[in-house]
């Protein structure tokens, strides 16, 4: 008899892995223990050895579906010569990786038993197993077991800990399980945030709904705020009142089938929304479809989910065919709403009901967005379902490393040797609620996993909200200072695992540069542990500062003043007062920053040829632009040119700006003009990069920023470049959107440790510029 002590270290616990041990153990006749200890799952077994290694075998082969193995040790002991195997209570202390998993959609076990009337959970809005149910949003702390999450005020009633207790059982070690009996419970309350006693809250929740009315809804990481999703004055009622002008709603459905119903969903696509995280997936719209216009009004795409906790299923199975909206609870640009108390003062006044249960929510976490495009996944916003699964670094972290991400779409992550743990979607850090609770998830994280960290990483901009948190609250520790865009290329290079010098093309808004300017429209020849900037957009000045991102026409002025073309384009639109301020104000650079920014540039674009000339929310223009653009074949492209200076190329879309004033003067459609700004970006990018390639023997080219949302640009860019005999590499993993920099963020600092033979990383800032032309 041999006895062995192995280790299982990944997303081992909360998702039933010691009770699929123990069966394994069982069925094998092995005996011995399975326990959770702080960062892993520690396995003492002993029997033959050739059952040990069938067992190990078998233990890495066929794990549970939600569990992720990430490596597996051993060590041999001697036979202690025990009676059984048993699952032994869990201990922390241990300085190991701690893994959490993220929230999990109802399977379809507990579905069965919500809709089965002989099951005692029937119809029961918090039943939940080891393989489904909430995990991430509820933990306190680790290792996850009852009394360190939420469900700790929940004792448990006899049936309950009987199924707890049962290794045969579904429950076995379900931590958050529950029944009628003895777990939470629904209630309802009034507008005012009164209760409404003596009622059944779902059925009166559905009556209201049924009517018109809107409902907050608490999920597992928040509220939502629920309407149905064809009745149209509900849906304009909901916008006003959030303050939510134009911006899309997402919709739930009942199943594929409605789903499919509603959009041109692919197999892809509907994998995406079966997925166990249950995101948001954008799909196109069908046309003449019960859905408001108002929901998503001129988008051609829907973002659809399905139900993923059983009171979602109550609710949609309640509304026979009816769809509802479901979007986040809160205020434009606010956090969600988590806290039941807040979620009454923030949402009094939105909401016409409250449908909420006495189940507190630890850590409010949003949903996850995300589309197919070009057959492969790309992430728009990373968080419920996801969240905090960790992404492989291609290089370790050498030392605990803390990554602040940016200003907008914020994230963070923690890196400890080559994991990369990424949190929720937070939001945009302007807001005081954002940056609150930006600072609350990153202390909530670091006692979670157990983190201290020895590095931090942050933006290069001065006066980010995620600078003066590095400032004012890690100030002690050692910060190294990473530029944006830089960031971005080696988010989509740790994103797919490289690690050799690459071709970066980062194309965002805003972005600050080591010479002080906003970059935006950047070519880097970049690796990890540097980056140069190859080539880049020719600068213009950005009329307004930040105003110019909401008033898209300031910057289509900028262009047509820069390419000497007179201001006749927006005389239809702007009065000629404001374009002679704009004149004067680019003529004497007055609150004017230069920027090489892509995205205003497909602002512009879109002002000039009529889109729009302001916006409601970022990028609106340039988002209208593309669907446009996407609505015909080709067309033709118009000109530009590449410069040559003695530091970079230069990017000149000046004689794109004369061929489109040209193309509207003539009253062109606006969507031929959208189609032909597409191609000749696609010709500009693969023409910058084609010259790249000659100067520096590169090949692979990594496409980042939030521009590259834009689903038919990146498309036909990867097409493109494919076809010019580049290796393309897109963002699979994380968004190509600030969302995804600390990613970045962590890959540099490891780079950097690698290229200083494993010293520790020191402060100040690191914006690159060394020369890797010939790498």
């Amino acid at each position: 008899m041999d006895r062995r002590v192995i280790a299982v270290t990944g997303i081992v616990q909360g998702v039933g892995f010691r009770p699929h041990v123990h069966g394994l153990a069982t069925r094998l006749r092995l005996r011995g223990f399975v326990k959770n200890v702080e960062g892993s799952v520690l396995i003492e077994v002993e029997g033959e050895p050739s059952t040990l290694d069938r067992f190990l075998h078998e233990l890495r082969a066929d794990s549970p579906p939600l569990a992720r193995i990430d490596a597996v040790t051993w060590s041999d002991r001697p036979a202690r010569g025990e009676p059984s195997f048993r699952i032994e209570l869990s201990e922390g202390g241990d300085e190991g990786q701690v893994f959490i998993s993220a929230d999990v959609a109802t399977c379809d076990d507990c579905l069965d038993e919500l809709f089965d009337p002989r099951d005692r959970r029937y119809l029961y809005p918090f039943l939940n197993c080891t393989n489904c149910g909430p995990r991430l949003t509820i933990i306190t702390a680790a290792p996850y077991d009852r009394e360190r999450t939420s469900m700790a005020m929940f004792a448990m009633c006899p049936a309950c800990r009987a199924e707890y207790d049962d290794p045969a059982d579904r429950r076995f070690h379900a931590q958050p399980t529950a029944c009628p009996a003895c777990g939470p419970r629904l209630s309802l309350l009034d507008g005012s945030g009164n209760p409404i006693l003596g009622v059944e809250p779902l059925a009166v929740a559905l009556e209201a709904l049924r009517a018109g009315q809107i409902a907050a809804v608490k999920g597992l990481g928040g509220y939502h705020l629920a309407c149905l999703a064809n009745h149209g004055d509900a849906v304009a009622t909901l916008r006003a009142r959030k303050h939510r002008d134009e911006k899309p709603f997402a919709v739930m459905v009942r199943d594929l089938d409605r789903a499919r119903a509603l959009g041109e969903v692919r197999d892809d696509e509907a994998a995406l929304l079966a997925a166990p995280g249950r995101p948001i997936v954008l799909v196109r719209k069908r046309a003449a479809i019960a859905v408001a216009e108002g929901v998503a009004p001129g988008n051609p795409w829907l973002g659809l989910m399905l139900p993923y906790t059983p009171l979602h299923h109550l609710l949609v199975r309640g509304l026979d065919e009816h769809d509802l909206v479901m979007t986040s609870g809160n205020r434009s640009d606010e956090p969600i709403a988590f806290d039941d108390g807040d979620a009454i003062d923030r949402l009094r006044g939105i909401a016409d009901l409250f449908l909420t249960h006495d189940r507190p929510i630890h850590l409010r976490c949003d949903d996850t967005v995300t589309r197919v495009v070009a057959g492969v996944e790309l992430p728009v916003r990373r968080s419920r379902g996801e969240a905090p699964r960790p992404v492989r670094l291609p290089l370790p972290c050498l030392r605990p490393t803390l990554a602040l991400g940016g200003q907008l779409k914020s994230t963070f992550a923690l890196g400890r040797a080559n994991h990369a743990f990424l949190s929720h979607h937070i939001g945009d850090l302007d807001h005081y609620a954002a940056f609150r609770a930006y600072g609350e998830a990153i202390a909530h994280y670091r006692q979670l996993f157990g983190f201290e960290p020895a590095v931090v990483v942050r933006d290069l901009h001065p006066d980010y909200a995620s600078t003066r948190y590095a400032e004012d609250e890690l100030g002690a520790l050692p910060t190294l200072a990473v530029q944006h865009h830089h960031a971005h290329i080696a988010s989509c290079m740790a994103d797919n695992g490289l690690d050799e010098p690459v071709i970066g093309v980062s194309f965002d808004g805003t972005g600050y540069g080591p010479d002080g300017t906003i970059w935006g429209g950047e070519f880097l020849v970049a690796s990890y542990a540097d980056f140069r900037r190859a080539a880049h957009l020719r600068p213009a000045r950005l009329p307004g500062g930040e105003r110019a991102i909401r008033e898209p026409w300031r910057m289509a002025a900028s262009w047509l003043l820069d390419a000497g073309l007179p201001l006749d384009a927006l005389a239809d639109s702007v009065p000629p007062a404001s374009l002679g301020a704009i004149e004067r104000m680019v003529a004497q650079g007055l609150n004017s920053p230069i920027t090489t920014s892509a995205g205003r540039l497909f602002d512009a674009v879109a002002a000039i040829a009529g889109v729009r000339r302001t916006v409601s929310y970022e990028g609106q223009a340039a988002i209208e632009f593309e669907w446009l653009a996407a609505g015909i074949e080709p067309d033709g492209a118009y000109p530009f040119e590449v410069e040559t200076t003695t530091e970079a190329l230069v990017l000149d879309p000046r004689p794109t700006i004369a061929a489109v004033v040209d193309d509207q003067s003539r009253g062109r459609a606006v969507a031929i003009i959208a189609r032909r700004f597409h191609s000749t970006m696609v010709e500009a990018i693969a023409a910058v990069c084609a010259r790249l390639r000659e100067a520096t023997s590169l090949d692979a080219v990594a496409l980042s920023g939030g521009v590259f949302l834009n689903a038919l640009l990146t498309a036909e860019v990867q097409a493109r470049l494919t076809a010019d005999g580049f290796r393309v590499f897109r963002h699979r993993q994380v968004p190509p959107n600030d969302g995804g920099l600390c990613l970045g963020q962590l890959a540099i600092a490891a780079g950097r440790q690698k290229l200083e033979g494993g010293a520790d990383v020191s402060g100040g800032t690191w914006p690159g510029g060394r020369d890797l032309s010939g790498a």
